[in-house]
């Protein structure tokens, strides 16, 4: 089949490999110059399906509550918020249920395991080299953190998933750049996980699709999606592949996809059998024309990356592997000669602004734990839209719009649920059942 993948961040990358290593004849559209551009661009790049769950949890609001008059907040709330973003939180707060986020979290997690099985695979087979690094290590600071931390490890445990409980003395020889000077308690150790760049590795599968066959054209903006009257059939109307003029700004304020200028020329057609959306914000406005009405937040987060000193006396500078502030919710990272802090959640924000308390927060959690490690005079300050649905789960599979298929919504946890979510629209669009049970996964669960 003739089939277009729509955005080449981490899930349309992988995405188009699967198809291409299929059998199909791919094109992939993306309106930035290059791969992983936006969201996926310098994420934490952890790998922890057990931490893959929703959001909407018994007790969030109240925790969002008390962190708005936090100095160091893990979540911010924009004081204006608009109608759609209200509507979304209305709906976050009614999927706060035990019974719905039990179900939610089941289902990603399922997901999350066989996308690190498949992350695996991929990373075998091909022989990738992405600056992997192995183990992920929790830092809980006080007994407090370690109490509130308590209810995570009975689900690690039900999960089958191997951890070990260490005092401070063993985070330190686990980790033994971190900051001695920093109060520690105890910490959760999960040798399984990992740390990966992301964006390297997006990059390598762009090669490796293109190895099969794939084509990419970048700087290109797809602007609707048609239907054909015969079964299967669907025209993408996208500007010439040679334009530059329609390279978006940044996403209007209510999250419904790309501001764009007036196009001095007529849209080229294309004609597919099949288009998947991965276009994670960019995906309503495509969508919304056929009736289905997404409701996606953009949940910005933010992260710092800076090069590793270079000191012959301290060979243990900065972290081996990956680590989470508990308190702070912020993920520590080494990236081969770079580290990189982690974490944020702005709601309803600017896409563009850059606030000033949340960096602060990512350089303090820094600080405490490794104050010599980076070169910050060397540093990259980023802010991505992570494209979240108010339950948590992604959306993975038919859209119900003939011809056209879902993968997106995965949030936070894009980078984890790629290569999963991607063999599985792979299995569906191919006709064949999926490798997993996708409960819980549809679009039919929106519509409710």
């Amino acid at each position: 089949m003739r089939v277009a993948v729509i955005g080449a961040g981490i899930i349309g990358v992988t995405t188009a490999y699967e198809l291409s290593h299929e059998g199909h004849e791919v094109t992939v559209f993306e309106r930035r110059g290059s791969v992983a551009a936006e969201t996926s661009f310098a994420n934490a790049g952890v790998v922890a399906p057990g931490y893959v769950t929703p959001w909407a949890a018994p007790g969030m609001p109240g925790k969002v509550l008390r962190h708005l008059f936090s100095k160091h907040s893990p979540v911010r709330v924009a004081p204006t918020l608009n109608p759609a973003t209200l509507g979304w939180m209305w709906r976050w707060w009614r999927a706060c249920s035990t019974n719905t986020w039990q179900a939610n979290r089941t289902n990603m997690q399922r997901l999350a395991f066989f996308s690190r099985e498949r992350l695996h695979a991929l990373t075998h087979r091909l022989q990738l080299d992405y600056e992997r690094g192995q183990g992920y290590l929790v830092l809980l600071r006080t007994a407090q953190d370690l109490a509130m931390a308590k209810p995570g490890l009975k689900l690690l445990t039900e999960l089958g998933t191997r951890f070990h409980l260490v005092d401070a003395a063993r985070c330190r020889e686990i980790e033994p750049g971190l900051n001695p000077e920093t109060a520690l308690h105890a910490g959760i150790h999960l040798e399984d996980d990992e740390v990966g760049n992301c964006r390297e590795f997006a990059t390598l599968m762009r090669g490796e699709a293109q190895r099969l066959g794939a084509r990419f054209r970048f700087h290109t903006q797809v602007l609707g999606l048609e239907p054909g009257k015969a079964p299967g059939v669907v025209h993408l109307y996208s500007p010439p592949a040679d334009s530059t003029q329609l390279v978006p700004g940044p996403d209007t304020p209510n999250h419904d996809g790309p501001h764009t200028e007036p196009m001095p020329f007529e849209p080229t057609t294309d004609r597919f059998d099949a288009v998947a959306v991965c276009a994670a914000m960019g995906s309503s406005a495509l969508l919304r024309p056929h009736g289905l009405k997404l409701p996606l937040l953009a949940v910005h987060g933010y992260s710092v990356t800076a090069p590793v000193r270079r000191h012959d006396n301290h060979p243990d500078l900065g972290p081996r592997s990956a680590l989470m502030d508990e308190r702070y919710k912020v993920a520590i990272s080494r990236l081969g000669a770079r580290i990189r802090v982690a974490g944020s959640a702005e709601v309803g924000g600017d896409p563009v602004h850059q606030r000033a308390d949340m960096l602060d927060t990512l350089y303090k959690v820094l600080n405490d734990w490794y104050p010599a490690a980076p070169n910050l005079n060397q540093a990259q300050r980023w802010k991505g839209a992570r494209p979240m649905l108010p339950d948590g789960p992604p959306v993975l599979g038919a859209s119900g719009i003939e011809g056209i298929w879902l993968n997106l919504g995965h949030g936070s946890s894009g980078w984890a649920l790629a290569c999963g979510s991607a063999s599985i629209l792979n299995d569906l669009i191919s006709g064949r059942s999926a490798a997993i049970d996708t409960r819980g996964l549809g679009v039919e669960r929106l519509r409710r």
